[in-house]
């Protein structure tokens, strides 16, 4: 994995990423007693409870593996300074040949969303993988989900602060 698509995370972020894993996984055995008090109720087939209980725990579980790999494979810190848009940038673009009508984004991890007021653009969305490697000034055509092509412009550019 190259710094370019690395995911870049503040320590902030990192640390409250780290919280609520720890959290997670502290709330395994409380939730393991649940399922199987609710187990203790009767037949399975038609204990809401039981199902309900289950479902808890494999959206846990799940946010769980999705947790451990982003914190494995995050890099803390400020994402590098380059002289093209990169992951952990907050970008500012404009639309089609409008200068005035601009939208200013942090290009990163989902995740990071909870920890800032920006707007956050995954690289993986359309959006995203137009202007990831662009130019300061350079115009770049995406197609948006709808099928529309749209052209932007990256006014700037600069490693997201926190």
């Amino acid at each position: 994995m190259s710094t370019t698509d690395a995911t870049w995370l503040s320590q902030d972020a990192y640390d409250r990423l780290q919280g609520e894993l720890n959290e997670l996984i502290a709330a395994r055995p409380a939730m393991a007693a649940e399922i199987n008090a609710r187990r203790e109720e009767g037949d399975l087939k038609e204990n809401g409870g039981y199902h309900a209980a289950r479902e808890e725990q494999g959206k846990a579980e799940g946010r769980i593996r999705q947790l451990q790999e982003l914190l494995r494979v995050a890099h803390v810190g400020e994402a590098p300074r380059g002289d093209s848009v990169s992951i952990g940038n907050v970008v500012v673009i404009y639309f089609d040949d409008d200068t005035e009508d601009t939208e200013t984004f942090l290009l990163g991890s989902r995740e990071i969303a909870a920890t800032t007021d920006i707007t956050v653009y995954s690289p993986e969305s359309a959006l995203g993988q137009a202007i990831l490697g662009a130019r300061k000034g350079q115009t770049v055509t995406y197609t948006a989900p709808s099928g529309v092509d749209i052209k932007v412009t990256v006014v700037s550019f600069e490693a997201f602060g926190g």
